[in-house]
Order: C-alpha cells, then sequence, then structure tokens
C-alpha cells in the first residue's frame, strides 16, 4: 500500500533536512592530535560531494566513488592520487540517473546509491555502471544513508535511512511516533536474467527507530553495521537534542547505549569500521566542524572513547569510507573524508594508528 505521506514529496523534498551549520567551539574541550592529510585532491565546484564508496578494480587499483548532489551525478577518483577518473549519470528519473544521490555503498560488483529526490536506492553493475534496477520508490520519502551485508550467497540485508521532515521549511522534526520509520530494512536478491543481464528481488522487512523522548533518531543520514557483533550505528545529526550515534541491533532493536554523551560539538556525520582480523577494531566517526573536521575513534567492542584527530585542512567531512586493504600509495590501508563539499582527503591509517598509539593488529 502506498504510503499516505508521499503525497507530500513534489514539495517536501525541495528543502528536506536543510545542513545545519557546523558549530565551532572557541575552544575544543576534546583534544584532536594532527594526522597530516597524505593528499587533498583538487576542488571541484558546483559538485557538493557528499559521501563515498571504495572499489578494488580487477586491475589491482582503487575507485573512490562520491555521489555528487548538486550535479546530480557520481564521480569516480583514483584512491591513491585522488585524480578525477570519470562522472558518471546525469539528473533525471530513468535508469542511470539520479536525483540528489547521497548515500552509497559497494558489495562485490555492484554500487547502490541512494536517491533522494528519487526515493530510491538504485543499483549499478561495475566498472561499467550498468543500470541493474531500483527498489524502495513506494515507501522510502527522504532517504539519505545506507549499509549493506551479506546474509546468505547472492543475498543482502541493505538498510536505509529515512529523514523526512515536516513545517513550511521541511526543518521541523516530525512528532516522536512517526519516528519509527527512520530505517528501513530490505532484503535483497541479484538475479541473473537472460543475455547477460540481471534483475533486482527486493523485499520490504520493515522499518524501525525508537520513539522516546530520550532517544528518538530525529535527523539521521548516516549509518554503519558490524554483523559480527550484532550491531548498527546510526547517526542522529539533531545538534539541539545533542547529536550523537545510537546502537541498534541487526533487528531493528534500540539496545539502550549510544556513544559516550557529548562526544560531539557539531554533527555527527559519517561512521566507519576498521575492523582487525582478531576481532577487535575501531568505529570512525566524524564531527562536522570547521575550520577542522574532528575525527572521533572508538573501540570496536566496547564503544569506548580511544582518541581523536583532525587533518591540516579537511573541514565540514559528510561521508567517509575505511579501505583496510592495502593499495600501491597505502600499504595499511586509508581513511578517505569529503573536504567541504568539494574536494577528498585522505589519511594512511598507519598515520592514524601512529597518532592515536592504537596497536598495529589492524594493520597490513
Amino acid at each position: 500500500m502506498r504510503n499516505p505521506a508521499r503525497l507530500l514529496l513534489p514539495t517536501l523534498l525541495l528543502c528536506a533536512c536543510a545542513a545545519t551549520p557546523p558549530r565551532t567551539p572557541d575552544k575544543p574541550d576534546r583534544p584532536a592530535v594532527t594526522v597530516a592529510e597524505a593528499y587533498v585532491s583538487a576542488p571541484l565546484a558546483g559538485e557538493e560531494l557528499d559521501s563515498l564508496a571504495s572499489w578494488a578494480t580487477p586491475d589491482r587499483t582503487v575507485w573512490l566513488i562520491a555521489t555528487a548532489k548538486s550535479s546530480h551525478r557520481l564521480l569516480v577518483f583514483d584512491a591513491d592520487s585522488g585524480a578525477r577518473l570519470r562522472e558518471v549519470g546525469r539528473k533525471g528519473t530513468a535508469a542511470g540517473e539520479f536525483q540528489r544521490p547521497n548515500g552509497i555503498a559497494v558489495h562485490g560488483t555492484h554500487v547502490f546509491v541512494v536517491e533522494r529526490d528519487n526515493h530510491r536506492v538504485q543499483v549499478l553493475r561495475l566498472p561499467d555502471f550498468v543500470p541493474v534496477g531500483s527498489f524502495g520508490s513506494e515507501l522510502l520519502r527522504s532517504p539519505y544513508g545506507i549499509w549493506l551485508h551479506a546474509t546468505g550467497r547472492g543475498r543482502l540485508a541493505v538498510y536505509v535511512t529515512d529523514s523526512f521532515m515536516l513545517g513550511e521549511k521541511f526543518d521541523v522534526v516530525p512528532p516522536l511516533a512517526e519516528l519509527d520509520q527512520r530505517v528501513h530494512r530490505f532484503d535483497v536478491r541479484i538475479d541473473r536474467a537472460g543475455g547477460g543481464s540481471e534483475r533486482i528481488d527486493a523485499r520490504h522487512r520493515g522499518a524501525f527507530g525508537d520513539t522516546s523522548e530520550a532517544a528518538a533518531l530525529r535527523r539521521v543520514e548516516s549509518i554503519g553495521g558490524d554483523p559480527e557483533y550484532d550491531r548498527l550505528l546510526i547517526a542522529d545529526e539533531h545538534v539541539p537534542h545533542g547529536s550523537t550515534l545510537r546502537e541498534y541491533s541487526l533487528a531493528g532493536r534500540y539496545t539502550g547505549r549510544s556513544l559516550p554523551p557529548d562526544s560531539f560539538d557539531a554533527e555527527a556525520e559519517g561512521v566507519a569500521l576498521w575492523a582487525c582480523p582478531d576481532g577487535g577494531g575501531y568505529w570512525v566517526t566524524v564531527d562536522q566542524l570547521s575550520p577542522l573536521t574532528r575525527f572521533h575513534v572508538f573501540d570496536r567492542l566496547g564503544l569506548t572513547p580511544r582518541g581523536s584527530f583532525s587533518g591540516r585542512r579537511a573541514a565540514r567531512t559528510d561521508g567517509v569510507a575505511l579501505h583496510a586493504a592495502p593499495t600501491a600509495r597505502f600499504p595499511a590501508g586509508a581513511l578517505f573524508a569529503v573536504h567541504d563539499d568539494h574536494s577528498i582527503a585522505a589519511f594512511d591509517l598507519r598515520a592514524i594508528a601512529t597518532a592515536l598509539r592504537l596497536p598495529a593488529a589492524c594493520l597490513h
């Protein structure tokens, strides 16, 4: 059944979830060490970069795929240099076209792109970005973030955040009772069809979100998961209520736990899991500050703080992608972050581990 709230969409999504300007404390009360960026790519005006995903190509190079909201397309970068390689798509509603692409995730040879204004998740096959299909358009109102993981051979659980808002300027948080629709889960299968083509089989498995005054998800975008520990971390960007990341199970149950109080001075944005072979690891999160983004690192198991760092230039970061596998330039892997909506900043994971005095167990 079509959601009645979709009747509001033609006007609702013109202004949904306008970003709150990041707050810059005069004297930050959380010290952060400096980790110099390995590079900051050339600025690209008019693109409004948001989220990132990495993909290891068959020729052993690594691509960074970025969503560009204002130009309604994807941009592909070389992960080792930051050089722009190509652009994909244009504004539109057809397959292979986009409207305000935001969240992005890669699994195998497929890239999943969340489109806020097309209210869908579109799937394309790499390396040629051949459209495979889309899902969610009958349910999603203002989708933003995505995280997925394999649940079986050819099967994926896909989680999509939905940050629909109300009011004349679409900046009013809906009533608490409606916030149980902040995250949707889909079971997705990509089937082979005739002639080498593929098709998407996606089934909605429900939506969830806490509705209490203390812990409701008021403005959502970034989401990350850890199947080994049955954990989702969901960023609530609502600064007036205290922006943080809240912990849910993969089944959508709020655990009652969030990251430590007052961890963030601005909006909690991107989140990435840095998993170690021994089962340990870290969560890297974004505090969207200016003039410098602050990246907070938390223990994978206990979610306890392990330190914070900033670059020399990276600011107002939205999305991040952590590529732990070796590349030609980054033998221990790298963290990639959007810088000020127009560039990519790269950090060597060895430099981060050294600066925060983290054990070398995660480094290749």
